[in-house]
């Protein structure tokens, strides 16, 4: 009867502190990808302390959904920054990705130092047909929101086709996916039209702090000169931070051209973690050797048994990169790959939050539009061929470590069945599933 009674009176005004707090706790627990992200602040935020309302929240989330990057991430931010304007975007958006950040590190050390002990080496064996099964899961959990009709099927299998078979660079999928998506806006926008990632909701919790009818702040408003502000000191620290990067290491230098990667890859992440990781792979393996295609599948693994957006992988690569090319000789590898982990992770977020703080009180005006949302629906159809080729290259790694010539490994094959099957039939989490292969693989290298 309290509950009841407290729901029908708006909610106490929310001091930049007590916001602060909660932001540093959901950075901790943030666990499950950006589903379990995403649920974990609609619970807190909407039905429990009702700060913002059901309507609000998903007008939020659906903005965040036409941007490249993480969108839980992008989420923290965007509310952040509703509620106590540009430094309350900037402190959520960092705590959602602070503590994972220094978790990731701290494993990675662990991974790259004692990576060979028999005991360590049994749970990664375990964990990456673990892996292996959540990416094929996730092209089919993404494939069966996004391919509505057959024009959208057939670019995801031109677009397996493109990466499998010819090797084309991700970023022009992505640039030919979104074009094709334009042009479909207009030649036949009914295939094009965006199903929804998350449909309207009447449900109410009770009055919001920034409720449905809630008067917009000032500083949601759109204004040119702030804007422009923010976009130049955006631009600012990204100029300053890559001078001083290549004035120190040069232009091919290790940091240089990882912060030069990771901020195109920034770009490209559309589709969530899952789409940019075959651009990290291409980029990260074939093009750098900051590391193997065994280690990024470790990487990956390490990613989803952690807190923060899954793209956090990128601090694994950056890591693995400072300490496998020696940035500050053989003496100082963790200090080498601590500067790549940081580095990975700047260049990879710092757009995120100017997406946010500049595009926020103007993108959102644009919702609904199919010639806005159109090239983002070709782009994810396309996402759905390129995460499946992802699968492919992790299964080849994990069943034929040493190549088709070599022995096929059948406990990884049955490891891996059993995490698909519970990932699809039995809609098990994501940690849990890793934590019982890992056991498996543990058990199994035991008995060997």
């Amino acid at each position: 009867m309290m509950n009841r009674q407290a729901a029908t009176e708006r909610p106490e005004p929310v001091s930049f502190r007590e916001a602060f707090g909660y932001w540093l706790k959901l950075g901790f627990i943030s666990f499950g990808g950006p589903a379990g992200q995403i649920s974990m602040m609609h619970q807190e935020l909407v039905e429990n302390r009702r700060w913002i309302s059901e309507h609000r929240f998903l007008h939020a989330l659906n903005y965040t959904m036409v941007l490249p990057g993480p969108e839980a991430q992008q989420l923290a931010t965007y509310i952040g920054w509703l509620m106590h304007g540009i430094r309350g975007g900037i402190v959520a958006g960092v705590l959602f990705v602070l503590p994972s950040l220094f978790i990731l590190v701290a494993l990675t050390w662990i991974y790259l130092a004692y990576g060979d002990v028999p005991a360590v080496a049994g749970i990664l064996y375990g964990i990456k047909p673990a892996v292996t099964a959540i990416v094929v899961f996730a092209a089919y959990r993404i494939g069966s929101r996004a391919l509505k009709n057959n024009v959208l099927r057939a670019m995801a299998v031109l677009a397996f086709i493109a990466i499998f078979a010819f090797d084309v660079p991700f970023p022009y999928i992505v640039l030919m996916a979104g074009i094709i998506g334009y042009l479909g806006s207009q030649l036949a926008p009914e295939y094009f039209r965006a199903g929804g990632h998350h449909s309207d909701s009447n449900q109410s919790y009770g009055p919001a702090l920034i409720d449905d009818d809630s008067e917009a702040p000032a500083h949601t408003k759109f204004n040119w000169s702030r804007l422009m502000l923010l976009a130049a000191a955006g631009l600012f620290i990204w100029a300053v931070v890559m001078g001083m990067l290549a004035t120190t290491y040069g232009w091919q230098g290790t940091l240089t051209q990882m912060g030069w990667f990771f901020t195109k890859a920034a770009l490209v992440t559309f589709g969530g973690a899952y789409a940019v990781l075959p651009y990290v792979y291409q980029g990260g393996v074939e093009q750098y050797a900051w590391l193997s295609g065994t280690q990024m599948i470790d990487g990956l693994a390490l990613g989803e048994t952690t807190p923060g957006p899954l793209i956090m992988v990128v601090a694994f690569v950056g890591f693995v990169g400072g300490w496998t090319k020696e940035i500050y000789g053989s003496g100082m590898l963790p200090l080498a790959g601590v500067a790549g982990a940081c580095i990975a992770t700047l260049f990879t977020f710092l757009p995120s939050f100017l997406f946010i703080l500049i595009g926020g009180p103007s993108v959102e005006a644009t919702r609904g539009d199919v010639k806005f949302t159109a090239p983002l629906t070709g782009i994810t159809a396309a996402v759905v061929g390129v995460v499946l080729n992802l699968a492919v290259f992790f299964a080849y790694h994990v069943l034929w470590p040493e190549g088709f010539e070599a022995t096929f490994e059948w406990f990884s094959a049955v490891i891996g069945a059993l995490a698909f099957v519970a990932l699809f039939k039995y809609k098990a989490g994501i940690v849990p599933v890793i934590g019982a292969c890992a056991v498996l693989g543990l058990g199994y290298s035991m008995l060997l």
